[in-house]
């Protein structure tokens, strides 16, 4: 994905669900192919033994599926395990749809009272088997069905022996030492899946102590599984697999059970017999002469006919006529014969591969198709090692001989040779001065623009490929190179219909014994999207420097603003019988100054009016916004507004400023000496901290939000009466909000500070300061300490 803005990062969330969508979508082209491949071999096993036409095989199956409830996929599997041979005489005619016998195979399944939820547990287990390719993987298939639906936590799969002894084929959720003790079982009595296989009917062990007395039981201890199934597979109306399904739970199988692994055991013959018996095709004498010609070869090959749909002529499989015994390893089919089968039949996820797509373009242009190499690991001398194959596709007549050849050491490395090529977009040229004679990489001509049908451009000629401004300094690099046989390595650019592309000529002189150069080679990069990156990185930086100037232009101008309109009295003040003394300090981190202001003054009646406030952002803006804020207040309150209605009105002029979007907190406070009532207000700041008598508390806040935030505030007033001795602390949140730490802890921690240093003298606000605070501040601190004298002050 390209990111939106020039420098944004890719959205990765996006590109995630991109890759999982692609993954769904070969996935499910993957279990397609398959899917078609198990219709189509029932279709023609159907065909073969009955005589009748694709379409009326197709048709019968449908219907019988229908009948039965099944999906399609489960009668064609139900229909590979039980197929039986009718008597279909040589030289009858094809059949048609009528001609096809309902009755040719066995109706296992067909059970119109199986439970809704049994069925459609066998409907997902039919399309799971598809991706099913040998027995070990078989059993864990059954596994994962078998252990949600009735608490399953084995699965073995025996096959009987010639000998009528039985072998562990495939095996999920037993260990590989109880594998191996049981992987071969004689042919005695007491072997409950012998026992099955002989009789052709399940046997189901349901009491561990009555069991033990008729059955040798597998386990270690064989309690370990308290209830087990051994089920028959029959194939052709002939059992020789039984399946065993081990529970670590006691109790019976209940019918629901009985009747699920039963269709189990209906759907498994089909894809067993698919393990052991390749699609039958006729043995003739050319057959086999083609087949023998493959034996001799030495490398992987195979033959491969079209096999096309009846309505749209389209190839939707290749029957594979003959194959090397190599051809299994490479697709991942060790130890299988690929000759007779169809080739998603064989390997199924081949549909979803660059190879198959190979595979049709060459059937469609009659054009030769070598495929990307890739690794294969091989055991030499019982060391795995890794080669590189590529796979090749050549048409013969309507057939295809694919073969899959190995590369040398020579042709890794020319290999190797282009991958850097193409992944360092460069290409290498080489000239010979005697002959005159140029040969460049097929990367240079695509460095270059040039096609190679014009061969490479001489030596002396390479200058005039550069822009007029670059060709002087390349003219002297390739002059004084093969007049004196100095290398170079130069830059420069050339126009192409791309636009500008910046380049980089690297050459050196190759010299006879008289140190005459006679051949020169080297390579041509392309530097284009370095330069575009440098040249990026050198106006970023430029961009950076600039808002650095402007942000520091602007913190200057900010800070002076505020110290004209924020003085700063050098020593506590006296108000109204109040000893007041307060502190500005600014963030530490950043380049901005922020919104922190106070006022403590004297008003026209004899009170103290005493404000904190608080402007949100941080600049310019915000020292107006303060300014306008501060001097505003005071003129209010000394004109008889009240706190309350000083609050409202200073709302509604944030709201109606410049700047819509500013807000700020603020606490106004009047102290009326002759009472000793201390009257407040605040919007949306911190409360006041009380100290009286050694114990430090907070005020309780009356209602209001911070100014600019709403339309229609409330703000109430609270008040409360000081005494001799007591202190008042109004302050910003800088003071107690230091991230992680949450601002109520900072709360917390100013009052244990307060509280801790009751008798600190006048001038003790910087140790405060000091205990609170961290090294590096990111947010300004204002301060009001307010304090009435004792009695013996006065």
């Amino acid at each position: 994905m390209t990111p939106a803005q020039p420098g944004a990062a890719p959205d990765l969330v996006e590109l995630a669900k991109i890759v999982a969508r692609q993954r769904a979508e070969m996935d499910r082209l993957r279990d397609q192919a398959a899917t078609s491949a198990v219709v189509e071999r029932a279709k023609g096993a159907v065909m073969a033994l009955t005589g009748c036409s694709a379409d009326a095989a197709g048709e019968h199956l449908r219907e019988r599926a229908k009948t039965a409830r099944h999906t399609l996929l489960e009668e064609c599997w139900i229909t590979l395990g039980t197929l039986t041979p009718t008597a279909h005489h040589p030289g009858e005619a094809a059949g048609t749809a009528d001609d096809c016998p309902p009755g040719s195979w066995s109706a296992a399944l067909a059970d119109a009272s199986t439970p809704e939820d049994v069925a459609a547990a066998l409907a997902r287990l039919g399309q799971a088997l598809v991706r099913v390719m040998t027995p070990p993987d078989l059993a864990r298939c059954l596994l994962e069905h078998l252990a949600q639906d009735m608490a399953a936590d084995a699965v073995m799969i025996y096959a009987r022996r010639p000998d009528g002894g039985l072998e562990l084929t495939g095996h999920a959720g037993i260990d590989d030492k109880l594998a191996a003790q049981w992987s071969q079982v004689p042919p005695l009595s007491g072997i409950a899946a012998l026992d099955a296989l002989r009789s052709g009917e399940p046997r189901w062990l349901e009491d561990v102590a009555a069991d033990e007395q008729r059955y040798l039981l597998i386990g270690d201890p064989p309690e370990r599984w308290r209830s087990r199934a051994w089920l028959p597979v029959p194939v052709a109306d002939s059992a020789e697999v039984c399946i065993g399904v081990l529970r670590g739970r006691a109790g019976a199988f209940t019918p629901r059970d009985r009747a699920h692994l039963r269709g189990v055991t209906g759907l498994c013959a089909g894809r067993l017999r698919a393990f052991d018996a390749p699609a039958e095709r006729a043995t003739d004498a050319a057959t086999d002469a083609v087949q023998a010609l493959f034996d001799a070869l030495p490398i992987a090959a195979m033959l491969l006919t079209p096999l096309r749909a009846a309505g749209s002529g389209e190839t939707e499989d290749f029957q594979v006529e003959a194959a090397t015994a190599q051809v299994g390893e490479l697709l991942g089919r060790t130890g299988e014969e690929p000759a007779g089968r169809r080739l998603l039949e064989f390997r199924p996820a081949l549909a979803g591969e660059p190879l198959w797509r190979g595979f049709l373009d060459v059937l469609a242009t009659g054009e030769p198709y070598e495929g990307e190499p890739f690794a294969h690991e091989e055991v030499v001398d019982g060391v795995a090692e890794l080669f590189t194959y590529a796979a090749r596709v050549a048409p013969l007549d309507d057939a295809l001989v694919v073969s899959w050849v190995r590369h040398g050491s020579s042709d890794r490395q020319e290999q190797r040779l282009a991958d850097i090529q193409r992944l360092g977009n460069l290409g290498w040229a080489n000239w010979n001065l005697v002959t005159r004679d140029a040969s460049w990489s097929t990367q240079v001509f695509k460095i270059v623009g040039r096609d190679a049908a014009q061969g490479a451009v001489p030596l002396d000629e390479v200058p005039h490929l550069a822009l007029p401004e670059d060709t002087p300094a390349l003219t002297r690099a390739v002059t004084g190179l093969v007049g004196q046989g100095r290398s170079f390595d130069v830059p420069f650019r050339i126009r192409t219909t791309g636009g500008i592309r910046h380049l980089r000529l690297v050459a050196e002189a190759v010299s006879d014994r008289h140190g005459t150069p006679v051949e020169v080679h080297g390579f041509i990069q392309d530097m284009t999207a370095r330069r575009r990156a440098e040249l990026a990185l050198v106006e970023s930086e430029r961009a950076i420097l600039t808002q650095h100037d402007v942000l520091r232009a602007e913190r200057t101008l900010a800070s002076r603003l505020q110290h004209a309109l924020l003085p700063m009295a050098n020593r506590p003040v006296h108000l109204a019988g109040l000893r007041v003394e307060v502190a500005y300090l600014p963030a530490q981190s950043g380049v901005h100054v922020g919104g922190d202001w106070f006022s403590a003054i004297e008003l026209p009646d004899g009170d103290a009016l005493l404000v904190v406030g608080d402007v949100a952002g941080h600049g310019v803006d915000a020292v107006a916004t303060m300014a306008q804020l501060r001097f505003t207040a005071k003129g209010m309150v000394i004109t008889g507004s009240s706190l309350t209605g000083a609050l409202a009105r200073l709302n509604t002029l944030l709201l109606h400023s410049h700047d819509t979007q500013s807000t700020a907190t603020m606490v106004l406070a009047r102290y009326i000496p002759r009472q000793r009532r201390l009257v407040w207000a605040q919007a949306g700041h911190p409360p006041l901290l009380l100290l009286r008598d050694g114990e430090a508390r907070y005020l309780r806040r009356p209602r209001g939000v911070l100014l600019g935030a709403a339309s229609t505030p409330v703000y109430e007033q609270a008040e409360c009466r000081l005494g001799p001795g007591d202190r008042l602390i109004l302050f910003t949140d800088g003071l107690v909000e230091h991230p992680p730490e949450s601002i109520d802890r900072g709360l917390e921690r100013l009052a244990e500070a307060v509280a801790a240093r009751p008798t600190d003298g006048p001038a003790s606000l910087g140790s405060l300061l000091a205990q609170m605070l961290p090294e590096v501040r990111r947010d300004d601190v204002c301060v009001v300490d307010v304090r009435v004298p004792g009695v013996r002050e006065r």
